[in-house]
């Protein structure tokens, strides 16, 4: 490691799982694998908990704002968990001389989005500090939700077996770059609008009709080969992707080749990899397509055998390629 913290450590890549593992759960003792919410039982009740930070620049973007990502992150967080979301908790600090009327409009952004995803804000904390302490706003939220016996294997994928579908609920890419055009004033000549949405609703759904829901996971940092790879090594197997089966808007295509990013490790902040037993994967996708939010879902690949545990995507012009884990990142300040 570095004698000094990078931007890239915290790109939720290679870099980022580094410091998290060398500083982080080494000292703290935290158990593996490590989720998006800690599952915790007492007194016969199992909760799941999860805790983030959002430092998105700018504060506003197409589709939403940090208010609003703040409550989608907790909640998608909690709800791919397998759990209910019930109450957050969020600690604002604020940069002297911010905008009064920016702070309400964001206030009044996590309030309607914490109604809608039926959760209620019960706690917080707030700080000012000097000018120039703080790049404007940055806020930390924490959640906790109600999760069931029977979901408790749905984090740690200790279910997967080779031969299990993946399934996305959608196209990639569109927050990383809605943010982007948002902090360049890029114009596009179709509008890119960020993705970012509270998931749990249509989850449930899922969850309540289908039986073998083996994992989840929200395609934030790092994007779905982040996601993948991960996913590989918890599982000790591999995993197959058919490119030209994952949904990408041609704007963000567009923009992705001539900027030279790849949509797959773009962040998003409504979008979930859900991995179903072979023979549910129809019965998914006919639940996810009936929602406004997973109307353009799609199967993308399957679990294989393979100890190398590696992740290969079939390109849509025949060849393969592997997909690795970003050691830095592609895009600052996404989420």
């Amino acid at each position: 490691m570095n004698d000094f913290v990078s931007l890239n450590q915290g790109s939720g890549g290679k870099l980022t799982h580094e410091l998290i593992e060398k500083v982080f759960v080494k000292r703290f003792g935290i158990a593996e694998p490590l989720t998006d919410s800690a599952i915790l039982k007492d007194s016969g009740y199992t909760l799941a908990f999860t805790t983030d930070s959002y430092v998105v620049d700018p504060l506003f973007f197409p589709g939403g704002n940090i208010g609003k990502l703040a409550v989608c992150g907790t909640v998608n967080d909690l709800a791919v968990s397998g759990a209910d979301p019930r109450y957050i908790a969020a600690s604002f600090i604020i940069e002297e001389g911010f905008p009064m009327n920016d702070l309400i409009v964001i206030a009044g952004s996590m309030a309607k989005e914490a109604l809608k995803a039926g959760v209620k804000i019960v706690a917080g904390d707030t700080k000012v500090v000097d000018k120039g302490k703080c790049d404007k706003l940055f806020i930390t939220t924490s959640g906790t939700g109600i999760l069931k016996p029977d979901m408790e294997h749905i984090s740690t994928g200790k279910r997967i077996k080779p031969g299990d579908k993946l399934i996305i609920n959608g196209p990639l890419g569109n927050h990383a770059i809605a943010v982007l055009g948002a902090r360049n004033k890029l114009s596009f000549s179709t509008p890119v609008t960020s993705d970012c949405a509270s998931l749990n609703h249509l989850i449930r759904r899922v969850l309540q009709s289908c039986k073998e829901i083996r994992f989840m996971r929200d395609l934030t940092r790092g994007g779905l080969a982040t996601v993948l790879n991960e996913l590989a090594g918890m599982i000790g197997s591999g995993i197959t992707i058919d490119e030209a089966s994952v949904p990408v808007d041609d704007p963000v295509k567009g923009l992705c080749e001539m900027l030279g990013f790849d949509p797959l490790y773009l962040a998003n902040e409504g979008k979930v990899l859900i991995v179903a037993g072979a023979g549910e994967e129809t019965r998914v996708l006919d639940i996810l397509r009936s929602d406004p939010l997973g109307k353009y879902s799609e199967i993308i690949g399957e679990i294989v055998p393979d100890k190398k545990k590696l992740v290969v995507l079939n390109t849509s012009v025949g060849g393969k390629r592997i997909l690795d884990m970003p050691s830095g990142m592609q895009l600052p300040r996404i989420c």
